[in-house]
């Protein structure tokens, strides 16, 4: 088994190393230039979140469909990711992890947009879409679609379900003493409940838990920033100069690179949002539009709410935390967050918690529909989708949730994290070959006032 542990890890560290960095962020750029820059049409997108297109196809509302996706995204990369990325390269991984997240906006809205322009209509009346649908109909790589399935289907077992099922059992027994495997039946319980009612259950539950979970944790690191309220100011300082200059950071961080500083930014805010991974895309693809352009602004907002956002706001309170008080050390790593909260009398520990439960639960209700579609797809013969494959996959995918809570995971997360890189290459490959087809519909609804139109109806 070290053998083996040892080989993924090998290839995951391969796998997401630069030249991976390199492709994400370049694709990220190249559909921003590619599209004129989509991301000026931000508010856009948030009003059509909360705007319902019900007269439109669809299996789920545009918010229902953003929620789920944020689900899978927002989770403890939001927490943990950003605590490593500043230990590793300084207080300026920071800002690079946020460009991240302004850039990836683009390369989201294009994957929401293919999803939707190459959906199809099930036999059983639900649509199904994602990057498998676009390599297959826009591109007829049938061949690449089979792979991109594959891998998001154990890519869920993987990222989706076990890890994050042994978070939460871990955190729960270190923090309130319950046994795990007590913690596996409760969270596989729970889970059931929610995913045998199929996407329309997991939306439900997922416009309710989104905003609640994101909301309570931005208002404990706004409670954060208002302790440091004197420190603010110059962990924004230390944040812009130790991005290009790390040594500005000092102490550990004189012998530090711009190198470095940027790697681990923009690794870890490519890992938060899943930009380029081809996941989010799956969710866009059931929601409520009458055309690909108004999901894809929708599905663009994930991204900013997710990187620039949420992950913005914990780097701030990580740098501006470890000015307040001398006793934090940049060099906490995984634990820095935790430090950072308990600064926070009496709330701030069980607020951390109740994030990062929620968090990973969420990410296991997000990830369970990105399998499942997976699967489908697999079984699908033309438009015809058996019920078979959707029933074992959910059954397998409860019980893997118990195994995680009372296994160890360190082969599971090399795996998981080679999963995710070999999910992302077909899917840039679609961004990249189709972006054609994404520039021709932007122009058609974005870029003229069809969509404005629209919006006023």
């Amino acid at each position: 088994m070290e053998a083996i542990n040892g080989f993924f890890s090998l290839v995951s560290g391969w796998l997401w190393d630069w030249p991976m960095i390199i492709l994400l962020l370049g694709t990220h750029l190249f559909l921003t230039l590619r599209l004129c820059v989509p991301q000026r049409k931000l508010l856009t997108g948030i009003r059509l979140s909360v705007k319902k297109d019900t007269a439109a196809k669809g299996d789920v509302s545009q918010f229902g469909a953003l929620a789920t996706a944020l689900a899978a995204t927002i989770g403890t990369g939001n927490i943990v990711g950003v605590a490593t990325a500043v230990a590793l390269g300084g207080p300026g991984a920071v800002l690079w992890c946020w460009f991240t997240g302004i850039f990836g906006m683009a390369t989201k809205y294009a994957e929401g947009l293919l999803a939707v322009k190459y959906r199809v209509k099930g036999s059983d009346g639900r649509m199904y879409g994602g990057p498998m649908y676009a390599l297959e109909r826009g591109l007829n790589m049938k061949w690449l679609a089979i792979l991109f399935a594959v891998f998001t289907a154990l890519a869920s077992f993987g990222i989706g379900c076990t890890v994050q099922a042994n978070s939460i059992a871990l955190l729960a027994n270190e923090t309130f003493g319950v046994p795990t495997w007590a913690v596996g039946i409760f969270v596989c319980v729970l889970t059931a409940v929610v995913i045998l009612g199929g996407v329309k259950s997991i939306a439900r539950v997922c416009t309710v838990l989104v905003p609640f979970m994101a909301f309570f944790y931005v208002v404990g690191c706004i409670v954060i920033l208002l302790m440091n309220a004197n420190y603010v100011w110059p962990a924004v300082q230390l944040i812009v100069d130790s991005a290009f200059n790390p040594s500005a950071a000092g102490g550990g961080f004189v012998g530090a690179t711009v190198m470095m500083a940027a790697r681990y930014g923009i690794a870890r805010g490519l890992f938060s949002n899943e930009s380029g991974m081809g996941s989010a895309p799956i969710v866009a693809a059931a929601a409520q539009t009458r055309n690909p352009v108004r999901q894809a602004l929708v599905s663009s907002t994930g991204t900013f709410w997710d990187t620039v956002v949420i992950c913005a706001l914990t780097g701030l309170v990580l740098v501006s935390s470890i000015l307040a008080y001398p006793d934090i050390s940049f060099a906490d790593g995984a634990a820095l967050t935790k430090v950072a909260f308990s600064k926070i009398p009496y709330v701030g520990a069980p607020l951390l918690t109740f994030g990062i439960l929620t968090f990973a639960f969420s990410t296991i209700l997000g990830w369970s529909y990105y399998g499942e579609s997976a699967v489908n797809y697999l079984e699908a013969s033309g438009e015809k989708f058996e019920a078979r494959g959707s029933r074992f996959y959910r059954i397998l995918f409860i019980v893997a949730l118990f195994f995680g809570c009372i296994i160890n995971l360190d082969i599971i997360w090399n795996i998981a994290d080679c999963m995710n890189a070999l999910m992302t290459i077909p899917n840039l490959i679609a961004l990249l070959l189709l972006s054609g087809v994404a520039a021709r519909e932007t122009r058609k609804y974005l870029w003229s006032n069809r969509l404005d139109d629209e919006m006023e109806e």
